[in-house]
């Protein structure tokens, strides 16, 4: 594996580079300098011109392409990504996506990312369908992918662990507050026939008497009786003083 990748990148790189100096000479005079760097080995140098030939034309992808490739070669896979996601960004044509996603599948092959070097080797392939390097590194990143399956996620399981803490905690607060209805129903139900039991027996019971022992209603009845008695006794003094009174005659003179 280690082979075939070594070889897919060493070949794309020196390819690309080759044509990049060509087509670059009449504007940067910098990248062939760090092309030339590059092929002698001094891939620290090559990485610095690199990066001035970017800071010039940060529009093109040759320079970032092949800063990917300088850095690769330091044994800085990961940070070699971040350059041919550039390259990417600013490719013009089938051809340079294709060396761009084939070495980007190369620095996942070489983290082990199975997964990405998979996506990547395959759009690759769809910018370049007849390149048998980057089809052989599909089928083993396939492969490799099959045989080493990523684990499960820390933060998915934790999240999963997290649902099932909340649907707990759900389904305790939903039988909280059910008993809280419950019981509040229940003493709402008590309540209710305490007051009808209680409505009930008043009716059932006689008035109960006023101060000083007597009820309303015998009150009442003992008032309009007084005033009954007293009505009679005046209309009597009344009737007597009629029939006292003298009748007054006329005078005859």
């Amino acid at each position: 594996m280690k082979n075939c990748i070594k070889y897919g990148f060493t070949f794309f790189a020196l390819l690309f580079l080759s044509l990049g100096g060509i087509l670059a000479q009449q504007k940067d005079n910098i990248l062939p300098k760090a092309n030339e760097e590059y092929k002698e080995n001094k891939f620290a140098e090559a990485e610095a011109n690199y990066r001035i030939s970017n800071s010039k034309f940060p529009n093109r992808s040759v320079s970032p392409f092949n800063l990917g490739n300088a850095i690769y070669k330091q044994n800085q896979a990961s940070e070699a990504k971040y350059a041919y996601a550039k390259a990417l960004k600013n490719a013009r044509s089938r051809i340079q996506k294709h060396k761009a996603y084939h070495n980007l599948g190369n620095v996942f092959m070489k983290e082990k990312d199975y997964t990405q070097a998979v996506e990547a080797y395959k759009n690759a392939l769809r910018n370049n369908p007849a390149d048998e390097q980057t089809r052989y590194n599909f089928a083993l990143a396939k492969k490799m992918l099959k045989e080493n399956p990523p684990p499960k996620d820390k933060d998915d399981k934790n999240k999963d662990k997290n649902k099932d803490q909340d649907k707990k905690d759900q389904d305790k607060d939903k039988k909280d507050q059910d008993k809280k209805d419950q019981d509040k129903k229940d003493q709402d139900k008590k309540d209710q026939d305490k007051k009808d039991g209680k409505d009930k027996k008043d009716e059932n019971q006689p008035p109960k008497p006023q101060p000083g022992g007597i009820s309303k209603d015998r009150l009442e009845n003992l008032l309009d009786a007084v005033n009954n008695e007293e009505k009679k006794i005046q209309d009597k003094v009344n009737a007597k003083k009629v029939k006292g009174k003298p009748v007054q005659t006329e005078k005859d003179w």
